[in-house]
């Protein structure tokens, strides 16, 4: 219990930081897979509409995604010239990390939707656009949102790299615990909330998806 009441006695000692970590935590994490999304679909739209883009497109996302996230983070305060504790650099670097992933899946998504379905839909006087909107993306929703899911968990971990130049959230936690030493309150502190962070985005993707998707609980209770 004495190690116990050290980490709780740390986190009512330190409550700002702890609560001001969790939210720059938060927004760093999130923030860029909402973006990414936005981007997502439009390029997962372009790869079904030409495919001669896909491999063009897909291989680009896979160059930035083997691009180490502390040094993108530093090349781009360089390229867009911002300065190396800006936040713009990590929100940039995480959203390029989350197109990378959820273009491919999105398209993947968008391209297993069953050509009988889209079949119906032309013949019941579906313009291409209302098609897309009404009819494909909504099918596809799953696999969008599995990669959704990945790219949040990913972000979530991925944030507190960012401390390592003066950002991060709850990544300072643990830039602070070593230099107190290994198992300290902070960074057990640091990571219970990462890992919390991660689970309640994880759920509450899984609650939305059950709401937009009705059709795919249909027989999965009985």
């Amino acid at each position: 219990m004495g190690y116990l009441d050290e980490v709780w006695d740390y986190a009512r000692e330190n409550h700002h930081e702890v609560w001001s970590g969790l939210r720059e935590h938060v927004w760093l994490a999130l923030l860029p897979v909402l973006i990414a999304l936005v981007l997502a679909l439009p390029l997962a739209w372009l790869i079904g509409r030409f495919g001669w883009l896909r491999q063009t497109i897909l291989a680009v996302g896979s160059i930035v995604y083997t691009i180490p996230s502390l040094a993108l983070f530093l090349l781009l305060s360089g390229i867009i010239g911002t300065g190396y504790l800006d936040p713009l650099n990590v929100v940039i670097a995480l959203t390029l990390y989350s197109v990378a992933l959820l273009v491919r899946t999105t398209a993947d998504a968008l391209a297993s939707v069953d050509d009988s379905v889209l079949q119906a839909a032309t013949a019941m006087g579906y313009r291409p656009a209302r098609q897309w909107f009404t009819v494909q993306l909504p099918l596809a929703l799953p696999v969008v949102f599995a990669g959704l899911r990945v790219a949040t968990v990913a972000n979530v971990s991925m944030v507190s790299i960012a401390a390592l130049i003066g950002l991060g959230g709850l990544g300072e936690l643990f830039t602070r615990g070593f230099r107190l030493g290994f198992y300290t309150p902070p960074i057990v502190i640091g990571l219970l909330l990462t890992v919390a962070l991660a689970l309640v985005a994880d759920l509450l993707l899984v609650l939305l998806q059950r709401m937009l998707t009705p059709w795919s609980r249909v027989g999965v209770a009985r």
